[in-house]
């Protein structure tokens, strides 16, 4: 049985981020970063009613998700990305598929 990993990263907007240009952080992340990487399989954002933000990411595995997250944290639109966020609110959890 092969096994996936779900990566849930929550978090709400800094005081200062426009969502609009948020939003364009994010689709170049979904579209210019993560999908260039080992084992992605899938990535989405949502926003729930009371203003907190949800990213979903699915791996091939942990460590094709550890590898991406190194890369990643330098490259210029992952630090565009992160400034828009509250860093004081930013939680991540990994799960692992069961089918």
């Amino acid at each position: 049985m092969a096994v996936a990993v779900i990566e849930i990263t929550t978090f709400r907007l800094a005081p200062h981020a426009e969502e609009h240009a948020f939003l364009d952080a994010d689709r170049r992340v979904q579209t210019e970063v993560v999908p260039n990487h080992p084992g992605f399989l899938r990535r989405t954002t949502a926003r729930g009613d009371d203003g907190a933000w949800l990213v979903v990411v699915l791996w091939r595995s942990a460590d094709e998700a550890d590898a991406s997250r190194r890369v990643a944290e330098d490259h210029p639109v992952t630090r565009e990305f992160t400034e828009f966020l509250d860093a004081t609110s930013i939680r991540t959890a990994r799960y692992s598929t069961l089918d």
